[in-house]
This record gives C-alpha cells, structure tokens and sequence, in this order.
C-alpha cells in the first residue's frame, strides 16, 4: 500500500544493508584463519588472509533523485582512518559513469542508466598508499548491476497481423497467435511479464492471456454473411495488474470460404427460339445456376438428363462464367419436328463431406427449344450430276436431268437455269420446268473430254431462294479421227545400202481413245507400189519398218524420195490416212557411217533444225559484240597519263626533239604559218596527248601585222600563251612547243616559255654566290657578266 517513491527508497536500503553484512562477513573471514582440508597429495590446505571483499552492487535504473546515487563503499583493513590509504577504480565506466572517494571508498554513479542499454558493468579497484603508491591490497574485479524498473511497454511483433480462417469452423478452432515482446529484465520481477487480452472482436473470437493465440469464439460463422473481422488485442505488463504498461495491435481475420451452399437454378423453365437454318456446332442458348460460394467452390457441371430429342443438342460448361452453353449436333428441320424439350441438372464440382446434411448439392431445371420456320431454298436429290453424251451426238441432244424442291410446306415450284459463269461458250441448256440438260451444239472429245457446268434452282415465289449443283458431263469417244505420224519422220539412205535394208522405224498416233487401245495398219500406197523403190513392213506392235527395194543409189540419179505410207485404225468406223516420208540419197562409209550429203541431210542427220542453227548463229554474234565492246572500253581507259612521275618533267623541247637553225632552217616548221596565224584551223590539236575537248577553245582576234616584220608573230604567240594560261582544261605542258621557232640571230627572238615569261631580272644568278661553297660552281658559271656569257 506504500506509494512507488517510498517503495524504491525501501530498496536502496536494503540493498546498502545487504552490502554492509557482507563487508561484516568480509572482515570477519580475514582475522580468521584455519584448515580447510588436504589437497589431493595429503598437503594441508590453508585459506589466505584477505584485507577486503564485498559482494555484487546494485544500483536502480533511472534514477530520478537530485543528490548522485550511492552506488556502494571500498574499505580496506589496511585503512586506519589517518588518509594514507588511497582507493582506485578502474574499468567500464570508472570516472565517467562512476566515481569514487579516494579517501572514503564511497562510489557514486554520475548519470542516469538504462538497464535495457547495459544491465551491469564491471570495475576493478585497489587500495594503495598515498605516499609511496604502493598496493596494500590486490587488484579486484567486481560487478555493478542495474536493478530493472518497468520502464517499457510490451510492443507487438506486427501491426495489423493478418489471418484467415474457414468459414463454419468450429468453437475453439486456432486462427493466429500474436506475440509482444517487453524489453524489461524478465528474470526480475513482473516487469516483463505478459497478459493478452481482447479489446475488440468479441464474441466471435478469444484470445489466450499467456500465448496470445487466438481462437474461434462462436460457431456458425458465415462467410455469406459477414467475411472480414476487425480483433484488437492488448499485452499489458506487471502479469496485467494495476500500473503495468501495455500495447495494442489490430488482427484483420477473413473468412475462407467452404463449399457449404448447393447451386440454384434462377427458373425453372427456360425457353428458347432457334431458326431451323442455323448451323450445326452453334450455340442455341445459355443457362446459368447461381452459388453464393466463391472460388472452386463455386464450380459447376451441367447436363442433359432427358430430351424428347436424343442426340440433337449437348451443354457444356465454361469455366470462366460457370454458364451451360446449349450446342446444336443435328440439323433442325420446321417441317419435322417443331419444339424440343430438355431436363437439364447442375452440380457443384468440389463437394465438402461436411456439409452433406444440408441436402444435395445439385439442381434441376426443364428446357423448351422451339423451331422457327425459315424460307429455305431448294433441295436436289444428289449432291452431284454426273453425265454422259457421246461426241457425235446432234445439237438439242438430251443427256440427262436434275431435280430440286422446296422443303417448306408451301412447295413451291422451281425454275432451273445453268450458271452461265461455268459455261462461257454456250455449250449446254436446261429446260426452266423439268431440269432436262441437252446440247447446244456438237463435241469434241478430243478437244474437251470432260464439262463442268453449274444447274440453278430458284422458286418461283421467291427468286432470292437459290440452290447450285455441280453438273459434270463426259464426252464418250467415237471414232473420227485418222491415225498420223508419231513425227514429222525423215531418214536418208546411203548410196551403197543393200536391198531389204532396214532404214527407219516409224510409229503412228491418234487423238482417238479406244476402249481396248489402239490398232494401227502400215502399208504403201497404192500409187507408189509400182515404182516404189522402198517399201513398207508392218511390225504388228504399232510401228512400222521402212527397207529398201534395190541395192544402190545414186545422188546424181536422185538424192529425194518421197515414200507414202497409208496408216489406218482397227475401229469402227476404221479412219485411215497418208503420211509422207522424207529419204535423201548421202553418201556412206562401209559400215553405213553417213560421209557427205547435201545440206539438208546433214542438218537432219545431226538432229538441229533450222530454228536451232539460226539461234546458235545469233548468239555467236552477240558474244563477239561483247569481245568487242569489252576492248573499246579497255582501249579507252589506257589513256597516257600527263605526269609520269616527279622525275619525268617534260619540256617541249625534250618531248618533241623539234629545234631548228633560225628563220632559213624551214625544213623544221614553216615561218609562213605564223605570219598568216588566221590560216590556222580553228581546233587545231596537241600532238603530245591524246585530244580531250572538254571546252571549247577561246578565239581571240588577231590584230593585224605592223611594219615590223614580226611584231605579227610576236602578239600571236602572246595571244596564245595567255589563252592556254587561262584555260582550266590545259595539261602542264608548254604550248609553245607546237611552234618549233628557235635559231640564232633570228628577228622573233627566241620562242622558249623560259625567258618570254621572265624579265631580265629574273635572269641574274649573282646571288648563287651568296649560297655557300657548294655552289660555288654554279655562281662561277652563271654569275659572271653577259660579255662573259657570249664569249
């Protein structure tokens, strides 16, 4: 009943009297001193005097008070109460945290502690004399420890925690347990000590006070009703007495569902109406069963149980709407059968044991499907019409017939037409009334064998109502056609052949097609046979061999021969015709090896015709077209380079070799040419490259000669040296050199593009003496004046 201030004080005094008995008890085992016992070699064993002790000291947790709090006291039996004896400590927290008398002993804590910072520290102290520092007692180690005092609220692990439990569990049925922790000294006192309890979630759930678990609390709990719970659960300290600390956390609980609700049909009669013309796989319509459960749960199967109708329609499921989906498997038909009915059940696929005492998890529901007429088109007898004419067959020949009618219960007539699309040329008609199919015109087998036609049947009470049918009529052969060549069939014969030689073999065809296969008869014409100088033997296997009547022939004589061979079928009626063989007379070796022939036979004993000679021909031309082509362009690019390399400066008088002796020497080019420079033709071309006239030259009119016999020469080679100067076409070679016009004493002086673009000034080597001793050569033969030069 004491209040907690008076409550502490209680037990610091305790504590301080605690440490005085045990520094009575201290001082008391010092002054005595006896056997203990025999160590294990029979060596008596005596305790050792000792000038201090104290047992363990305490000290509470933040500390409120304003004076320091006493920790505890050193004393020493070497103490004498004069000053000489000096206390030390030393350790965790010796001067800072703790302080000590040095003369007293008494130790005292400076600070504020926290136990849940450091429980306890651990000091060493010593005694020694003041004066000369020396130990009167060994060192000691000894233990401060924090007493604890509630200062912490227990605090939960999580905050919300989050749980779930199934729906319709029963009474005491474990959902989570929480957990708080307290950060106090659980091994003193009840400062750690935990009690849950439930704040919020009442009465639905409970929570055990010493473990936090917590449980289903009432039974019956329905998802379908309420799903998620809000439970505050409260840990207070102290074993939840009076003054303890606590803290809260909030449990979110969600109830998981169970398959404890069977499914319901909403009706139980759907009606639905379907076109008989919809098609086979559709769907007729869609029921669907309500589940107040959730998840696979909720899963669902349905099923056809009865039907008026076996085999016409099916239900499926789809899983993702858990809907029954009514397929159509058979055709309907109005006129048939008009209304269908079905018994359909429904049941839960995941069924809970549990909850088999609530009645069975399925449901019934009855189905009517009612037939709505449609205007349907007309139906033929067969998918298909197959037909037969023989090809000799007259024109409005009949060759068969089609039939279609209206399934609807009028029956209304049908017109029949034929799909002019599949009969461009006009070949087949129906009659409107009767489906007969005849010939517009005669066949030919051989040049069509089979028709494909299309036949359409409209009603007449309805034109859009149209139905199609494939027609396919055979062409049956007839004999009308002679036998011919296999090929257009030439051979020749050597003017050594013997009689009755073998020469060529012939075969023969005919577009006709006989049931057993054809027949073909050889013979010589009659014309021929008199003079015939071949003849014809008949293999008996459809071919033909032709031989020779006499022993030699000659070129000169003849080289062609025509033989007429008759070829003719074994049918009814038997057609028969004359085809042409070709020989020519060649000329052979001993073994019957063709030597020389006229052109024709050589063309046709190698086997080219003339269209194959004539392509050979051709492309024989247009490759030597390319050869040529291919070295123009290579003759063009090999074009003489202008520069040949630094070294290969070419000046017009190295580059033409062209120097003459002075106006009499006209051997070398003719003086007249640049008194009359008009008569120079106007694209007058460079003889040292090849001509590339890419700008046209610039003409510039000459002026007119003046006394001065030269004074013409000299503005026409000025003229021509500031034309080729400017002109940006003009390769790096002096133009002057066209000219030729270099000799000693003549009136135009020299013609050399050294000295007709330098001034005399230019021409002063005096300062080649300036250069040093290496040309010194240079300046000797250079550098001297113009009389030493002429001399």
């Amino acid at each position: 009943g004491l209040p907690l201030k008076t409550k502490t004080n209680l037990h610091l005094l305790v504590c301080l009297c605690q440490g005085l008995r045990a520094l009575r008890r201290t001082t008391g085992g010092r002054r005595g001193s006896g056997l203990t016992g025999q160590d294990a070699n029979g060596v008596p064993l005596r305790r050792s005097k000792r000038g201090w002790m104290w047992n363990q000291f305490f000290l509470l947790e933040e500390y409120t008070g304003s004076d320091l709090q006493y920790v505890g006291k050193l004393h020493s039996d070497s103490d004498r109460g004069d000053g000489s004896v000096k206390y030390v400590l030393t350790g965790e927290g010796a001067g800072t945290l703790f302080k000590i008398d040095e003369k007293s002993g008494d130790i005292h804590a400076t600070k504020r502690l926290d136990r849940e910072e450091k429980a306890f520290y651990i000091l060493h102290a010593k005694a020694v004399n003041r004066f000369t520092n020396e130990a009167l007692e060994g060192e000691s180690e000894f233990i401060i420890k924090i007493h604890d005092i509630n200062d912490n609220e227990p605090r939960f692990t999580k905050d919300p925690y989050m749980a779930r439990v199934p729906e319709m569990s029963d009474i005491g049925t474990s959902v989570i347990q929480v957990t708080a922790i307290d950060a106090d000294d659980a091994t003193y006192g009840n400062s750690a000590k935990v009690v849950y309890s439930i704040l919020e979630g009442q009465p639905y759930f409970s929570v055990d006070p010493e473990t936090g678990l917590i449980k289903t609390a009432l039974p019956g709990m329905d998802r379908e009703v309420k799903e998620n719970y809000q439970v505050v659960i409260q840990a207070k300290d102290m074993a939840g007495q009076m003054g303890g600390l606590s803290g809260t956390t909030t449990v979110s609980i969600t109830l998981s569902d169970v398959n404890d609700n069977p499914p319901r049909f909403t009706k139980t009669l759907y009606e639905f109406r379907v076109p008989e013309s919809i098609e086979l796989g559709s769907a007729v319509g869609v029921i669907r069963a309500m589940d107040v459960d959730i998840g696979q749960n909720a899963e669902m199967d349905y099923r056809i149980i009865g039907s008026d109708g076996p085999g016409m329609f099916e239900i499926t499921t789809n899983r993702s709407t858990q809907e029954g989906v009514i397929l159509l498997r058979k055709p309907l038909d109005y006129e048939r059968k008009r209304q269908y009915s079905l018994r359909v059940q429904v049941e839960n696929v995941h069924i809970n044991p549990r909850f088999y005492s609530k009645g069975p998890f399925r449901d019934e529901a009855t189905i009517k499907i009612i037939v709505e007429d449609v205007d349907e088109p007309p139906v033929f007898e067969r998918a298909s019409y197959v037909m037969e004419v023989k090809e000799d067959a007259p024109k409005n020949t009949a060759i068969g017939s089609v039939s279609a009618s209206d399934p609807d219960d009028k029956n209304s007539l049908v017109r029949y037409t034929i799909d002019r699309r599949t009969d461009m040329d006009r070949v087949f008609n129906i009659h409107a009334g009767n489906g007969s199919v005849f010939i517009l015109r005669e066949l030919d087998r051989e040049e069509n064998a089979w028709h494909n036609i299309t036949v359409i049947a409209t009603e007449f009470t309805n034109p859009r109502q149209i139905s199609r049918v494939p027609v396919y009529v055979r062409v049956l052969d007839v004999n009308d056609n002679p036998p011919t060549f296999a090929n257009n069939y030439e051979t020749f014969v050597c003017e050594n052949a013997k009689a009755n030689q073998v020469i060529r073999t012939v075969g023969a065809t005919d577009p006709d097609a006989p049931l057993g296969g054809h027949r073909f008869f050889f013979s010589l014409a009659q014309e021929a046979a008199g003079k015939a100088n071949f003849s014809v033997r008949d293999n008996k296997n459809n071919t033909a061999s032709i031989l020779t009547r006499r022993n030699s022939y000659s070129t000169l004589q003849k080289s062609v021969y025509h033989v007429p061979v008759v070829i003719s079928d074994g049918e009814f009626p038997m057609q028969s015709s004359t085809s042409t063989l070709t020989i020519r007379v060649c000329t052979c070796d001993r073994e019957g090896n063709m030597k020389a022939c006229n052109a024709e036979a050589l063309t046709a004993r190698a086997g080219l015709s003339t269209g194959a000679l004539v392509a050979i021909l051709l492309c024989v031309i247009i490759l030597l077209m390319i050869v040529v082509l291919f070295a123009a362009l290579r003759r063009q690019r090999k074009k003489e380079p202008l520069i040949i390399s630094k070294e290969d400066v070419r000046d017009n008088v190295v580059s033409y070799n062209d120097e003459g002796g002075g106006e009499e020497d006209t051997q070398a080019f003719d003086i007249g040419t640049l008194r009359n420079p008009e008569a120079i033709e106007d694209s007058k071309q460079r003889r040292d490259i090849v001509p590339e006239a890419f700008y046209p030259p610039i003409r510039r009119p000459v002026l007119p000669p003046t006394r001065d016999n030269n004074g013409d020469v000299r503005d026409f080679i000025n003229q021509r040296l500031q034309d080729n100067d400017s002109d940006p076409t003009a390769p790096p070679y002096d133009s002057l050199a066209t000219y030729a016009y270099e000799g000693n004493g003549s009136v135009a002086e020299s013609l050399s593009s050294l000295e007709s673009v330098t001034t005399e000034s230019d021409q002063d080597y005096n300062y080649l003496s300036e250069w040093g001793p290496r040309f010194k050569k240079l300046a000797d033969l250079y550098g001297g004046d113009d009389s030493d030069r002429d001399s």
